[in-house]
This record gives C-alpha cells, sequence and structure tokens, in this order.
C-alpha cells in the first residue's frame, strides 16, 4: 500500500511525525504557515520543557542536536514560599529546554535533508478536502484556529471553558541558576505559580520565567503589562512581584543585568484546556487524525504539552507504518494507544490548577521531608498517566501516603 502523508503543522507533534515517517520511508509533506527564517524571527511561541522520555525519542529520530550536559537539568525545585518550605526532587534522567525559534527551524532542515517535503501555505478547514485528494492522510498538527476546533472537544475530558490562568512567559537574563541546576516550581496560594527554567536561547543559556496568574490576584497585573510601552516600568513590576511572591527566585537574581533577552521574548495570553477527538471523518473512506495541541491543549504549568505531543505523534507514525488501512478501526487504534498519557497530562494539570484537596496538600508536605516519594512524584512529570495513577482521588493521594509510611517503617525497623 503506498501511503503518502500531509501534516498540517510544524511543530513538535508534526516534526516528530514527518521525521519518523522518513526514517522508514514514507512519503511525508509538512504544510506550515511560515517559513524557518519566519519561525525563528518570531515572537516567543513558548517556554516549553523536553523532558527524558522526549529526549529519548530525539535521539532515536536522529535529532539530538544539545548533547552537552551543560544544556540540561537534572532535579525540579519545589518551593512554597507561604509556609517557608523549599525542597529537591530529583531526575533520573535529565531534561532540556530549547528556545524552539532554534529547535523548530533546525528539525525543519532535518526533515527536508531526509528527503521530506516542506511546503509553505495558510491551511483552513475548506482545504482538508482538496488535501484528501493528494493524501492518503491528512494529521492536523496544529492547534490554532478554526483546524483545530474542526475537530469537536469531548466534553467529559474538558471541563473549562476559559483559561484557567493568565500567563507572563519571558526569556530573562541576569537570574543566576540553581545548584544543582534544575526548574524550580513555586506557589503563591490565590495568586498564581511560577515556573523558572534554564532554557538554551540564541544568546546561550538563559531563565525561562512562566508566571501563572489567578484573575484578581496580586500577580494579575503582570499578564497586561506591555514591554514595548515602557521597558523599565515592566522590569520593575516583575522584580517587584519577584520579590513578594517568590524570594527564592527574586534572591538569584541581579536586577542591574534583569531584561529580556530580547524585545520579542515575552508571551502573554491563556490557555484553554481542551482534550478533542483524535479523528474528523472527511468522507469518501478519508480521514483527518489530530495530533499535538489539535488533540489535546494544556496549560503551560507543568511543562506537558511538548512532550504529550512527542509521544502522540510516534504513536500515529507506528500506527501508519504498521496498519494496512487509514479506516475507522486505524483510527480507533490510535485513539486507545494514546488515550492514557493524554488524558493524565489534561487531568493532572487541571488538578494543579484547582484549589487542593486536604490528601494533596498533606501530601506536597510529605514530599518536603519524604525524599523518595519528591523523587517519584518528579520522575513522573515523564510520565503522566503515572502521575495519574497517583493523584486521581483523594482515596489514591492517601494511598500513596500510606505506602510511603509503611515504607519508612520498615526500613527503619
Amino acid at each position: 500500500m503506498e501511503k503518502r502523508i500531509g501534516i498540517i503543522g510544524a511543530g513538535v507533534a508534526g516534526l516528530h511525525l514527518g521525521l519518523y515517517l522518513r526514517q522508514h520511508g514514507m512519503d511525508a509533506t509538512i504544510i506550515v504557515d511560515r517559513t524557518a527564517d519566519g519561525i525563528a524571527r518570531a515572537r516567543l511561541p513558548n517556554t516549553a520543557a523536553h523532558f527524558a522520555v522526549t529526549l529519548e525519542r530525539e535521539r532515536l529520530l536522529g535529532v539530538d542536536h544539545w548533547p552537552n550536559p551543560d544544556l540540561h537539568y537534572t532535579c525540579h525545585h519545589h518551593s512554597l514560599p507561604c509556609q517557608k518550605l523549599a525542597f529537591r526532587g530529583d531526575l533520573r534522567r535529565p531534561s532540556r529546554a530549547v528556545d524552539h525559534r532554534i529547535y523548530v527551524p533546525l528539525l525543519m532542515e532535518d526533515f527536508a535533508a531526509r528527503g521530506g517535503k516542506i511546503e509553505v501555505e495558510n491551511m483552513g478547514v475548506q482545504d482538508l478536502a482538496r488535501l484528501t485528494q493528494r493524501f492518503d492522510l491528512v494529521v492536523v498538527a496544529s492547534g490554532r484556529g478554526a483546524l483545530a476546533e474542526a475537530f469537536a472537544p469531548v466534553a467529559a475530558w474538558s471541563p473549562h471553558q476559559r483559561p484557567q490562568r493568565q500567563l507572563l512567559a519571558g526569556l530573562f537574563t541576569g537570574v543566576r541558576r540553581t545548584d544543582p541546576v534544575g526548574t524550580t516550581l513555586s506557589l503563591s496560594p490565590g495568586h498564581g505559580e511560577l515556573l523558572e527554567m534554564p532554557i538554551l536561547t540564541f544568546g546561550g543559556m538563559a531563565s525561562a520565567l512562566l508566571f501563572e496568574t489567578v484573575r484578581g490576584g496580586d500577580l494579575e497585573a503582570l499578564a497586561h503589562l506591555r514591554y514595548e510601552e515602557s521597558p523599565a516600568q515592566f522590569i520593575a513590576t516583575v522584580l517587584e512581584k519577584l520579590a513578594r511572591h517568590y524570594p527564592q527566585v527574586y534572591h538569584r537574581i541581579d536586577p542591574s543585568s534583569f531584561d529580556l533577552c530580547a524585545a520579542n521574548d515575552v508571551l502573554q495570553g491563556g490557555v484553554t484546556p481542551v482534550v478533542r477527538r483524535g479523528a474528523l471523518d472527511l468522507g469518501e473512506g478519508k480521514f483527518a487524525i489530530a495530533a499535538g495541541d489539535a488533540h489535546c491543549t494544556v496549560d503551560p504549568l507543568l511543562g506537558q504539552g511538548a512532550n504529550v505531543a512527542s509521544h502522540s505523534a510516534i504513536v500515529v507514525g507506528e500506527e501508519i507504518v504498521e496498519d494496512v488501512a487509514f479506516d475507522a478501526r486505524f483510527c480507533e487504534r490510535i485513539e486507545r494507544r494514546r488515550r492514557e498519557r493524554v488524558l493524565g497530562a489534561s487531568r493532572w494539570t487541571n488538578l494543579m490548577l484547582q484549589k487542593p484537596p486536604p490528601e494533596l496538600t498533606d501530601l506536597i508536605l510529605e514530599m518536603s521531608r519524604n525524599q523518595p516519594l519528591c523523587d517519584e512524584f518528579t520522575n513522573n512529570f515523564n510520565y503522566p498517566e503515572r502521575q495519574w495513577d497517583r493523584l486521581a482521588s483523594p482515596q489514591r493521594m492517601r494511598a500513596w501516603l500510606d505506602e510511603q509510611g509503611a515504607q519508612a517503617a520498615g526500613a527503619a525497623a
């Protein structure tokens, strides 16, 4: 069976899928709305971390362009300043963050060098029927606009109709790295969260700061500041909020050199979490498959977006290579294989954006004094379905705590 695959979107999902298909000799075309140069010059698109499971996929795809350990981080620093708690979870294998304006153009080059075709065109829902005349299967890997919305949300898996946080993300100079080098997740109850992470930028290593702000809280103003209107006021406000809410990060900042790496290294807005149906019937026996943000959009707090997108892409690629028809059964197979990880990432992220149940608060407090528990929680960032097995209900959280207590008692005996 000849298999011609059209992929709309050149994010992590589209590129990893295209590279996998070329690795297996498949005819693959990526359709993207901007050139590689246009992507490199654009405003900051995200502050995505790639966990160890994704780095391993990149290695297998032959696109691990940043193996230097100095570019990686090896732990998560957890912090609740209001309770004067700070503790660390160690990763078994390191993670890494690279500005996607560096990452995406380079992987586009890899794809083209391996015989993949790249076309630059704005695509809409009305173009899907036309694409079915060219391709045996269309994969929509772009989460923006009407194309993604053509895949119906699954109401049971999409409890929110609006963003749960207003966001400010930026790449900053003047932040000293932690020792050991890691990402820092800090909570300011009633106001928001901060994710601080080392990231490779065009100018070298810098720090990504992602402020998740609660509506009506003291941090919300950050989501509406405009750097271009007054850089000095923008930086002064960010520093003031850091000092008040996240002192453990503020104490590593040199105010004299603290600034955006570049004027376009900032992103503001909000993300509505949604899980959509994974397939769209285009008629005449043709289907479109949703991947990446077109299939599952999560708030960036836990860094799950790019990693779930990569997982989803490889599942789709494996089914394309192995199956004998792109029919309804093919779509079912993909949906079954992706479901646990996709739902784990979505549900866990949504949980962390709500008022925590008492059991979750107890779990976090126990993590501060129980290293094996904290390490397991931290390493489960690679496997959100495992984390959700632990956190899906108060009973499961309590069972996790009881299990840790039994293990500690056994070790003491």
